[in-house]
C-alpha cells in the first residue's frame, strides 16, 4: 500500500509538540540544577514510556509483515515511522548514561564494598559494561529496521514480491532478536534500580506493555489523522475493529503476566523477592496498583468486549488515549517505589519530563 502522504496535516500538530516538548525539557533541565537525582529519576520514566512506543512499533510491524492482516495495512507506516525515531531514541539515552551513580545503587562503588551480593554482580553491572550493552542494543534496533523501512519502500516503489519475502525472512529473526534485547534492556535500566530483586518474567511484563502502549498510541494517532487522506480513503469501521481486538488480546495478557509474576513470588515468599512487592502495596502506593487493576485490566476488558465500542471510532479512540495515560502511570508505579517505597512521592518533573521528551518523539515522527 502506497501512503506517501501519511502525515499530511500533522506538521502542526508536530510543531506545537515540539515547542512545548522544548519547554519542558528546559524546565527539566532548571528543575535538574537544584536536584539533580530527582531529574534522572523522572527523565527514567519518561525515556521507558516513548522508547517503549518506538520498541512496540519495532515488533508490531515485524508480527504484521509474519502473519499479515488488513488491520497492518492502515497502521504499517505509522509503525515504520516510530521504527525511524531509534537513532532520536538513542541520543535520548545520554542523559540517562550520565546520571548512573544517582539511579543505579550498582554505580556507586561505596555501595558495592559493602554488599556481597553487589559485588557478585559487579562483572555485569558495571558502568563500562552497561554502556556498551545500551550500544549493541540500539545498533541491532537500528539495523533491523534500517532494513525493514527500505525492503518497505522498495516493495512500494516496484511492488517486488522478493522485498515481501525479504520483509517475512528478516522478521522472524528480528522478533527473536527484539525479545532478547528488549528483555536485557528492561533488566538493565529497570530491574537493575533494585539489584538485590529479580524475577524471570520481567522482561515479558515489559515488551506486553510496550505493544500495549503502541496500539493505543496507534487507535489515538488514527482517529487524530482519519479526517485527511489518505486515512480518509482508507479507514474502515472493520480496521478499528480489528485494532481494539488487538488492545483487547494484550490488555488480557498484561493482566495474566503481571498476576503470574506476583503469583509466583507470593507463593515462594522468599525474602529476596517478596520486598520488591510491599513497597509497591504499601501506604498510598497500593491505592495506585489497585486503580492499576480496574483502568489497567477491568474496564478496558469490559468495555473491549464490545462489538460496537471497537467499530466506533470515538469511543475507541477515548479508551486508547485512556490507556496511555494508565501506562505511564503503570510505569511510575514500577519506577518510582524503588527511590520511595511505601509513599507516594510525585515530583512536578514527573509530569513535565514526559511532556518534554514525548514533544520532541512526536516531532521526529515523518512519513518519508
Amino acid at each position: 500500500m502506497n501512503t506517501p502522504g501519511l502525515f499530511v496535516g500533522f506538521d502542526r500538530i508536530q510543531r506545537l509538540a515540539f515547542i512545548v516538548g522544548v519547554a519542558a525539557l528546559a524546565v527539566c533541565a532548571a528543575g535538574a540544577i537544584a536536584s539533580p537525582e530527582q531529574f534522572f529519576r523522572s527523565y527514567l520514566v519518561a525515556y521507558l514510556f516513548w522508547a517503549g512506543i518506538a520498541l512496540g512499533c519495532f515488533a508490531i510491524i515485524m508480527l504484521h509483515h509474519l502473519v499479515g492482516g488488513r488491520w497492518g495495512d492502515v497502521v504499517r507506516r505509522l509503525l515504520e515511522s516510530g521504527t525511524r525515531t531509534f537513532p532520536l531514541v538513542l541520543l535520548l539515552v545520554i542523559p540517562l548514561l550520565f546520571g548512573l551513580r544517582h539511579l543505579y545503587v550498582w554505580a556507586r562503588p561505596e555501595v558495592i564494598a559493602g554488599d556481597e551480593l553487589l559485588e557478585h554482580k559487579s562483572p555485569y553491572l558495571n558502568h563500562a559494561f552497561f554502556v556498551a550493552r545500551t550500544v549493541f542494543y540500539f545498533a541491532c534496533w537500528i539495523g533491523v529496521a534500517y532494513l525493514l523501512n527500505k525492503w518497505s519502500a522498495e516493495q512500494d516503489r516496484t511492488g517486488s514480491a522478493s522485498a515481501r519475502s525479504r520483509l517475512q525472512r528478516l522478521s522472524a529473526p528480528g522478533l527473536l532478536l527484539y525479545g532478547l534485547t528488549a528483555t536485557f534492556a528492561a533488566v538493565d535500566w529497570v530491574m537493575s534500580l533494585e539489584p538485590h530483586w529479580y524475577s524471570t518474567i520481567y522482561g515479558i511484563l515489559f515488551m506486553i506493555g510496550q505493544a500495549l502502549t503502541t496500539l493505543a498510541f496507534v487507535i489515538t494517532m488514527l482517529r487524530a489523522l482519519g479526517d485527511q487522506p489518505p486515512y480518509s480513503d482508507l479507514l474502515r469501521p472493520q480496521h478499528f475493529h480489528d485494532l481494539g481486538n488487538l488492545l483487547l488480546a494484550f490488555v488480557m495478557l498484561w493482566a495474566y503476566v503481571g498476576f503470574s509474576q506476583y503469583l509466583i513470588i507470593w507463593s515462594g515468599n522468599l525474602p529476596e523477592e517478596v520486598p520488591w512487592y510491599l513497597a509497591r502495596l504499601r501506604g498510598g502506593w497500593g491505592w495506585v496498583a489497585a486503580a492499576l487493576i480496574v483502568f489497567h485490566f477491568v474496564v478496558p476488558f469490559l468495555l473491549l468486549l464490545s462489538r460496537h465500542n471497537k467499530r466506533r471510532v470515538g469511543i475507541l479512540a477515548t479508551l486508547a488515549g485512556a490507556m496511555l495515560v494508565v501506562r505511564l502511570v503503570d510505569l511510575m508505579w514500577i519506577v518510582i517505589p524503588a527511590f520511595h517505597p511505601e509513599q507516594i512521592r510525585l515530583h512536578w518533573m514527573d509530569l513535565a519530563a514526559p511532556v518534554g521528551v514525548g514533544g520532541i518523539w512526536v516531532r521526529r515522527l515523518s512519513g518519508t
